[in-house]
């Protein structure tokens, strides 16, 4: 029977916690879909809005920010979608009075996501390759990771894509690198998204793919981004103080505050038993000013400003040993001096995790780290100084690069599915 023809034409789809890509690449050229104002990357975000007779209008990415941001009355605001995949405990949420579920939620994203790719190619895109971290965040077990699998492809498939092939995020930027080489080199990929990290090591060059091992763990930028809510933005909010009921001196409830630091939690906070509660505080609190400045931010949704100034001053500490964080939004305003070394022991434990997954790494594929030629990092918390040095004294500096931090995945997603 005769095999059957190929085009050696693919499209890849890097589906991220925080950001979206998509790429199209040929036997010559791999070229990135543009989306609103030029930009390459597509925000993994949702808005939703209320609207006469019921109806919900849904917004994506930067047409999300946007709406979010115009809005005079404040909608729904969805972030970081993808970290629910592994939790089998949360399968919907109720937006104005209607339950989606996280399939839904996801494909909403991913439809916008591919109707803008296909006005940008002038074709149809039903047959794709898209990324799969290694390890999904929260998952524990493989069986926990094969659950989040087959949501992904639950929402891929409801948003209107026939055809779904998943590759390992690693991998996928071990494509795009290897597309670059002229020689066989002994890789190792680190990928850091918003709510993973992974790891691949890899034997690639010219016509050579062949890979070792995986490893990953279910924490990145977003567990980076919850320890500076923690030290810096909750306790201008109340965390740490002390309520007076019933003649007993209570602390404020710390759930709270846990789900303040999880951008993909922080909207949950909006059901009308929460904000009564919230409302409530004030009241009652030995420093009410902090607990209605709590009540604002959830009430009025800001969380987005938030997760913007968090992300700004982690930007400046990758640079600079000491940022200002400053998040202000009507009566909340929140302003700090962070120095790098208090943010690096606040990661501690993460960078622990991050470094012990690439140990797990090497060990389980009999690798020493003498014998690696070059590391390839993508994503933006490779950009963290305390994350590099994870792999500069292991591996030296000089065999450390970065490229195309946030679309290298894309564009290798393509490749491979061209191949």
């Amino acid at each position: 029977m005769p095999r059957k023809k190929h085009n050696d034409t693919g499209f890849g789809i890097d589906f991220g916690t925080s950001n979206s890509s998509v790429a199209f690449a040929n036997q010559r050229t791999v070229t990135l879909a543009r989306f609103a104002a030029g930009v390459e990357s597509f925000r993994s975000i949702l808005y939703a809005e209320s609207h006469a007779g019921h109806r919900t209008r849904w917004f994506a990415g930067p047409e999300a920010i946007t709406q979010y941001l115009d809005a005079d009355a404040k909608g729904r605001l969805i972030q970081s979608l993808k970290s629910f995949l592994a939790s089998r405990t949360l399968k919907s949420t109720e937006v104005f009075g209607r339950q989606y579920r996280v399939e839904e939620l996801i494909a909403i994203l991913l439809r916008d996501i591919r109707t803008q790719a296909e006005a940008f190619f002038s074709q149809p895109i039903r047959r794709v390759t898209a990324g799969r971290p290694v390890r999904f965040v929260g998952a524990e077990t493989a069986a926990d990771d094969a659950f989040a699998l087959a949501r992904l492809r639950e929402s891929f498939h409801l948003a209107g894509f026939e055809d779904v092939d998943f590759e390992m995020e690693p991998v996928a930027a071990a494509w795009f690198h290897a597309s670059q080489l002229a020689h066989e080199e002994l890789l190792l990929v680190g990928d850091f998204g918003g709510g993973t990290s992974d790891f691949s090591l890899l034997r690639v060059g010219p016509g050579k793919r062949q890979l070792l091992g995986n490893a990953g763990v279910g924490l990145a930028g977003d567990a980076f981004d919850s320890r500076l809510i923690r030290h810096v933005v909750s306790p201008t909010l109340g965390l740490g103080t002390w309520l007076h009921s019933s003649g007993k001196r209570l602390p404020v409830p710390v759930w709270v505050y846990s789900h303040l630091e999880r951008w993909h939690y922080l909207s949950f906070l909006q059901t009308s038993k929460t904000l009564h509660l919230l409302r409530s505080l004030p009241g009652s609190a030995e420093e009410p000013e902090k607990l209605e400045a709590l009540y604002r931010l959830v009430r009025d949704d800001l969380g987005y400003r938030l997760h913007e100034s968090v992300q700004h001053t982690k930007r400046l500490l990758s640079t600079a040993d000491v940022a200002g964080f400053h998040f202000q939004d009507g009566d909340v305003d929140v302003a700090a001096t962070v120095r790098r070394d208090e943010f690096e022991s606040w990661i501690a434990p993460d960078l622990e995790a991050i470094a012990a997954a690439v140990l797990t790494l090497l060990q389980k594929t009999g690798v020493d780290p003498a014998q690696v030629d070059r590391v390839f990092l993508t994503g933006g918390t490779s950009f963290v100084p305390a994350v590099r040095n994870i792999f500069t004294s292991r591996f030296g500096p000089a065999k450390v690069l970065s490229g195309d931090e946030f679309t290298s995945i894309a564009q290798g997603l393509a490749l491979h599915a061209a191949r």
